[in-house]
């Protein structure tokens, strides 16, 4: 599997912290973008202060990355950043809409200096609108996304998913506007809104509200719980996920676990029946270990897996087989789906980079030695 290196030669200025903005470049450093951090001096990416953060979130959506540490809020730090920009052909950042104008460095004051940079600014609720300046953080984008409204069980309040949706939406959806705005040759700004992001997941349910003028009660859809066939079951030591919902597979997981089935009735079966249904699964499954359930289900097209742990990613044999964590000077990296970088750098240290950064677009010694 090789990496998709379709931005080779392309230089990403990534003024950006915590998730959103640096899971974005780090997808464009593993499309071969030169991708350099600029971190505020002493302080850098807030995720380098959390506990773990050097050896955890931090390495993992940062490896590949060159590090300058530069203070914007100065005219020296705010000059030096348009002087790159004038090299570069895309800037990615997280403040909140209207920051970097006041700091003398929006989307105007780039494109005085590059009339075809990219300016990609991914917020929370969008460059406008009521909510602009509002703070957020991960949970309100899913509150106002309706995302929170459709996680839960029946008949229970909402609940966080287990990983960052807006957060990481954005980030997804920023790296398709920079691609896109790259074609276009000119000056582009890419507005990305967290909360817009997280809302591309429920088009399939906002269509059905548009149509229809009601969405699915929480835990009620198909695919939220509300069918036996497709859910989590506990086993004896831990739990599997069920996706059963055609016929033939319900019917060879019935099999298997030993359960008398009237397929076409269980698929189509009323809420109080699922229930029913769902007992009795849990009671058979309840019985015996997740490994006793695997090698059972061993061979038969039943779509079964057991619920991993993150601690055991690293040696499932589809991980190990598709290299999915990689290491890089002894430190081991989760990859991006488009495969292992093919010139892999560890995460950098704050301003590591900055000289021999500076050096490159065009920066004198004693320039450099003066912003230091």
């Amino acid at each position: 599997m090789g990496m998709l290196e379709t931005l080779q030669g392309v230089r990403v200025l990534d003024l950006t912290r915590l998730i959103p903005g640096p899971l974005c470049t780090l997808v464009l450093r593993d499309l071969g973008a030169d991708v350099v951090k600029i971190e505020e001096p002493a302080v850098g990416d807030y995720l380098r202060l959390l506990p773990g953060g050097l050896s955890g979130r931090f390495t993992a959506l940062n490896r590949g990355k060159r590090s300058v540490a530069l203070d914007l809020k100065s005219p020296a730090g705010r000059d030096a950043l348009l002087r790159m920009a004038e090299r570069s052909q895309v800037v990615v950042e997280t403040f909140r809409p209207g920051v970097l104008d006041r700091l003398g460095v929006g989307f105007a004051a780039l494109r005085a200096k590059n009339r075809s940079i990219v300016l990609c600014s991914i917020t929370g609720y969008g460059q406008d609108g009521p909510l602009r300046d509002r703070a957020g953080h991960d949970a309100d984008y899913i509150a106002t996304a309706g995302v929170l409204d459709q996680s839960g069980h029946v008949g229970g309040p909402p609940e966080l998913p287990g990983v960052q949706v807006g957060d990481c939406a954005g980030a997804l959806w920023g790296v398709i506007g920079v691609l896109a705005a790259l074609r276009g040759g000119q000056a582009r700004h890419v507005d990305v809104s967290m909360t817009e992001a997280a809302m591309s997941f429920v088009i399939p349910m906002l269509g059905e509200v548009l149509a229809m003028g009601r969405a699915p009660a929480r835990g009620t859809d198909r695919l939220t719980g509300g069918v036996a066939c497709y859910g989590v079951y506990a086993t004896a030591d831990g739990h599997v996920a069920v996706g059963a919902l055609e016929p033939k597979f319900w019917q060879a997981f019935c099999d298997v676990i030993g359960r008398h089935a009237n397929v076409a009735a269980d698929l189509v079966a009323p809420p109080e029946r699922q229930d029913a249904i769902r007992a009795e699964v849990s009671a058979i499954l309840a019985a015996r270990t997740t490994a006793e359930w695997l090698r059972a289900f061993q061979g038969k097209e039943v779509c079964v897996e057991p619920v991993l742990p993150l601690e055991a990613l690293e040696n499932h044999p589809l991980h190990r087989a598709r290299r999915n964590i990689f290491e890089v000077a002894g430190v081991r990296y989760p990859r991006t789906p488009l495969g292992p970088p093919s010139t892999p750098r560890p995460a950098p240290a704050l301003g590591e980079h900055t000289a021999e950064v500076l050096r490159e677009y065009g920066f004198r010694d004693d320039e450099i030695l003066a912003l230091a």
